[in-house]
């Protein structure tokens, strides 16, 4: 089944930035898609556009085939709020910088949103949250405020506030880059297991073995276009785009 069908986004800042170039992508249930790509190609701008967070300026978007945004005489139409707003619990998304709200307990963090947004019953969203906690390794940080955990923490706790709402499909920008190597692999082995546990999963990333040993597809985004896509031993060990071929020998060292 398809969670996420995105046609011809185009995508531009102060009429002359050209971000995204017309760019298409779906992704089916269970599917760990990377992106991959230099700064400035448009990967974040992808994601924020795909969440809703940016407004595109032509395409189409839909999740589990229900539109999100149509397009008519080639400029992208959003649907009425109410729609939207059903949309959205489809996916979640978690920040590089985690986002989290400073004046809340780790707890309230996580159960904040299904409580007020979603109008489900504290007891059971709490019970949720602490299992979500479990799995996260961090149960004991429940009563404890941001400022008290590891940036590896801190973003453990952000993507239990995600799985939190039940999502369909979850966005990670650049989940590791504010983090120092060893808590890096920290959140790398929470997306491994979420991985094999089919969650679907849209990853910006520059962890180049991490998208090889885990996603189903990688995306090579330069310059606002998709330059190339597929299997991640096809496009990240044996690149066919000069570019791609570039940009994987200079990471790689």
């Amino acid at each position: 089944m398809k969670l996420l069908e995105i046609n011809n986004i185009r995508k531009s800042f102060d009429d002359n930035l050209h971000v995204l170039k017309d760019i298409s992508l779906s992704v089916n249930e269970g599917e760990v898609v990377s992106i991959l790509g230099p700064s400035g190609s448009g990967k974040s701008t992808l994601l924020r556009c795909a969440t809703m967070l940016e407004t595109m300026d032509g395409g189409t978007l839909s999740y589990c085939g229900e539109s999100a945004v149509t397009e008519v005489d080639g400029k992208s139409m959003y649907m009425p709020k109410s729609d939207l707003k059903r949309i959205q619990n489809y996916f979640g998304l978690v920040f590089q910088n985690f986002n989290l709200f400073p004046h809340y307990t780790v707890l309230k963090n996580i159960t904040d949103a299904p409580i007020h947004v979603q109008k489900r019953e504290k007891a059971e969203v709490t019970e949720e949250a602490m299992a979500l906690l479990g799995q996260m390794g961090i149960e004991d940080k429940a009563d404890c405020y941001p400022c008290q955990l590891s940036g590896g923490q801190q973003q453990r706790v952000a993507i239990a506030r995600a799985l939190a709402m039940n999502p369909k499909i979850l966005f990670f920008d650049e989940p590791t880059s504010a983090l120092d190597p060893e808590l890096t692999s920290e959140i790398l082995k929470v997306l491994r297991d979420l991985a094999a546990r089919k969650m679907t999963m849209v990853i910006v990333t520059h962890e180049i073995d991490f998208a090889r040993n885990v996603s189903d597809r990688v995306i090579f985004m330069d310059e606002g276009y998709i330059v190339e896509q597929g299997k991640p031993e096809d496009v990240i060990d044996n690149p066919k785009n000069d570019r791609v071929r570039a940009f994987l020998r200079k990471v790689k060292g």
